[in-house]
């Protein structure tokens, strides 16, 4: 469902990697919401959450480093758009996840679809630019 598609790709290797893996993540997400046979998704979806944020980070601090490295002049506020999705995630705590797991993944999936298509397709492809 959700996938890497060429009209994504940055033509730097690294990034587009570790976009891939975003879309990867997001793809678990959506099976885990269409997974039937899990009546319980607590844990698979904290798992998922975490997996994200670290990985997002991860990938944040490499796409900055790579930024700065070239001066590349939108620095700040690709800088600002990161901090924006590690604050979003952060707001799946524990809590809010086991109130209503699905509606969660609903609105995870709807975040991440919107976030990684438009943040990649908008501001990340202008870096190989």
């Amino acid at each position: 469902m959700y996938e890497m598609k060429p009209e994504y790709f940055t033509g730097i290797d690294f990034i587009d990697k570790e976009h891939a893996r975003l879309f990867a993540i997001a793809d678990e997400t959506y099976n885990l919401l269409k997974n039937e046979f899990i009546p319980d998704k607590y844990d698979h979806i904290m798992d998922l959450i975490n997996e994200l944020r670290d990985y997002t980070k991860y990938h944040f601090k490499h796409e900055e480093e790579y930024m700065e490295s070239i001066g590349y002049k939108k620095l700040f506020t690709q800088k600002v758009a990161h901090d924006d999705f590690i604050q979003k995630i952060s707001e799946y705590t524990p809590e809010v996840v086991d109130e209503n797991q699905k509606e969660t993944l609903l609105e995870l999936l709807d975040f991440l679809a919107t976030w990684l298509v438009e943040h990649i397709y908008r501001q990340d492809k202008l870096i190989a630019e």
